[in-house]
């Protein structure tokens, strides 16, 4: 049981490699001359922030959702439309109360993973009632319903989208020094999945596991499946906005793109091809697929035609994705070591 969840937790000590390979990225770059890279690398990690998020409900409770692009771009809008009251437009009127805008981030970022939250857990409590195929159109549905209207919103900018006069404010850091943020979205992610890990190895994520593996079962020992799985997409969309926040940061602009179906898909295409219910799969995924995407668009405009193949053999020949591959060559050096 024990080597069972060290399989589903993935290999720790790859999981500490690649994160020592990010630390050292920006020094690493800095001295071939590539700091350009840090905007990339940064990309990547918020991904990944994404990705670990949806992975706790698609790799831990069977949830497929197609709609945590909605959950990412209230996240990023939430910080985007604060500032933008903060510059220009002065408080928010909601229901009668002012708002005041802000663009500090201790306030935004809370903000916006509270937003996401309570998205998230609205949605869930209706999606929910249904699984299956039925499960997926709906989360789809929701998320679309989102997308349409931040677009008919001419005040936040509709299709165009609202561009951030600066980065939020997170003294004693300056945002705005890309190497400071940078490492704000690797403490930010490592907090994350260290978090992560205490919710599998608890209670609730042995019953998601359960409920995942036999939902039947779990019931009839008494757990209420519900409530366990709204927990988890409540918390996942939590996280989802977490890493909205730090997008719109990263670009200093958001748009209904951040809300669009193709970013839900790209985000289970990160946890497919990590390894679904691996701690550092979502991190493995978000690398491979954002360093694939960056070197493709080098050689053509037309690099999803060259991508999708590459996704489709790495998903049929790589059983549990990279994070499965790597498992299996470190259990075919370690047969051969013994030989």
């Amino acid at each position: 049981m024990a080597d069972g969840l060290g399989r589903r937790l993935g290999g720790h000590a790859d999981g500490l490699l690649l994160g020592l390979a990010f630390l050292a990225w920006p020094a690493v770059a800095a001295g071939f001359g590539l700091e350009w890279t840090l905007d990339l690398a940064a990309r990547i990690l918020i991904y990944a922030l994404a990705a670990s998020a949806l992975n706790l409900v698609l790799g831990y409770a069977g949830l497929v959702s197609f709609g945590h692009a909605a959950f990412f771009g209230a996240g990023a809008y939430v910080v985007a439309i604060l500032a933008y009251h903060d510059f220009l437009l002065g408080p928010i009127v909601l229901f009668g109360l002012e708002i005041p805008g802000t663009g500090n981030a201790w306030i935004a970022f809370p903000l916006a993973v509270l937003v996401a939250g309570l998205l998230a857990l609205a949605i869930g409590a209706l999606c929910l009632r249904t699984s299956g195929l039925y499960f997926i159109m709906i989360t789809l549905a929701f998320a679309q319903m989102i997308y349409y209207l931040f677009i008919s919103l001419p005040d936040y900018g509709g299709e165009d989208g609202l561009s951030l006069f600066a980065r939020s404010e997170l003294r004693p850091l300056d945002l705005g020094d890309d190497l400071a943020f940078y490492y704000l979205c690797l403490g930010l992610l490592a907090l994350v999945l260290a978090g992560k890990a205490a919710v599998v190895r608890s209670r609730f994520g042995w019953a998601l596991m359960g409920i995942r593996d036999n939902e039947r079962r779990m019931t009839a020992l008494g757990l209420p499946p519900y409530r366990y799985k709204l927990a988890a997409f409540a918390l996942s969309g939590a996280v989802t906005g977490l890493a909205g926040a730090l997008i719109a940061n990263l670009t200093e602009f958001v748009s209904p793109a951040f809300l669009s179906w193709p970013l839900s898909g790209e985000l289970l295409i990160i946890v497919i091809l990590g390894g679904m219910g691996r701690l550092y799969g979502p991190l493995l995924g978000a690398t491979a697929f954002l360093l694939l995407e960056f070197w493709l668009k080098e050689w053509t405009e037309h690099w999803q035609l060259a991508l999708g193949p590459i996704l489709v053999l790495i998903v049929l020949y790589a059983r549990g994705g990279l994070g499965g591959l790597v498992d299996l060559l470190r259990r075919g050096r370690e047969g051969s070591g013994h030989g």
